[in-house]
């Protein structure tokens, strides 16, 4: 695989069926605002993407990431959920949506 350039935009993978569903099942309102977040995410650099306030994108420790990934992050999503993610070259690949903000990081 090539190596990531922190100046690309990012680019949106939404294909997984547990973010799907997330997504899908959220109050209008909420829909609205993460919808909102990923058209904002699409025009960012990925350095943008890094340190933009808003989202605040960080490094998920309490969970292990599946083979072949090096780590899991989270973001906020909207004003009151995070989703999970992971860097695959210059695509954000979403995998959920956690209904509040302390199960995005597997705690209960």
């Amino acid at each position: 695989m090539a190596k990531a350039d922190p100046h690309s935009l990012v680019r949106l993978d939404l294909n997984n069926p547990v973010f799907q569903e997330n997504l899908l099942s959220l109050q209008k309102a909420e829909r609205l605002a993460a919808l909102d977040t990923l058209s904002k995410i699409r025009q960012l650099t990925w350095n943008q993407l890094y340190r933009d306030n808003g989202l605040k994108w960080e490094k998920v420790f309490s969970v292990k990431p599946p083979p072949g990934v090096d780590a899991i992050y989270s973001l906020r999503i909207t004003q009151s959920r995070r989703a999970t993610a992971f860097r695959n070259g210059d695509f954000i690949r979403l995998l959920t949506i956690a209904p509040d903000h302390d199960s995005t990081y597997g705690k209960k």
